[in-house]
C-alpha cells in the first residue's frame, strides 16, 4: 500500500505531543494491517471534508485522509475535534 502525507499534515504531526505522535503512528499501523479494526472508527466525512475518510489515534485524535485507490491513501490532517472541525 502507498501512503504519502501532505505538507499540512507533516506541520500538524510536528506540532502534537509525543504521546500523541505515537498514538497516530500505532493507527496508521493498525490501518495497514487492518482497516477495518473496530479501535479506528473510520468512517466517511460529509460537508467541508466530503469525499475524505477518518480515523480515529484514540481519545479525540483524528486523522483525515484520501483513498485514491484500495491501495493509496494521501493523508491531509491530523488534529482534535475542533482543530479539525473549525
Amino acid at each position: 500500500m502507498q501512503v504519502d502525507f501532505t505538507k499540512e499534515f507533516d506541520k500538524q504531526f510536528a506540532k502534537l505531543t509525543r504521546p500523541k505522535q505515537l498514538r497516530a503512528k500505532a493507527a496508521l499501523a493498525l490501518y495497514l494491517e487492518n482497516p477495518a479494526a473496530p479501535a479506528l472508527r473510520l468512517h466517511r466525512l460529509k460537508g467541508e471534508w466530503a469525499g475524505y475518510c477518518s480515523i480515529s489515534a484514540g481519545g479525540d485524535l483524528r486523522l483525515h485522509f484520501l483513498a485514491f485507490t484500495a491501495d493509496t491513501l494521501l493523508f491531509v490532517a491530523i488534529g482534535t475535534h475542533s482543530q479539525l472541525y473549525k
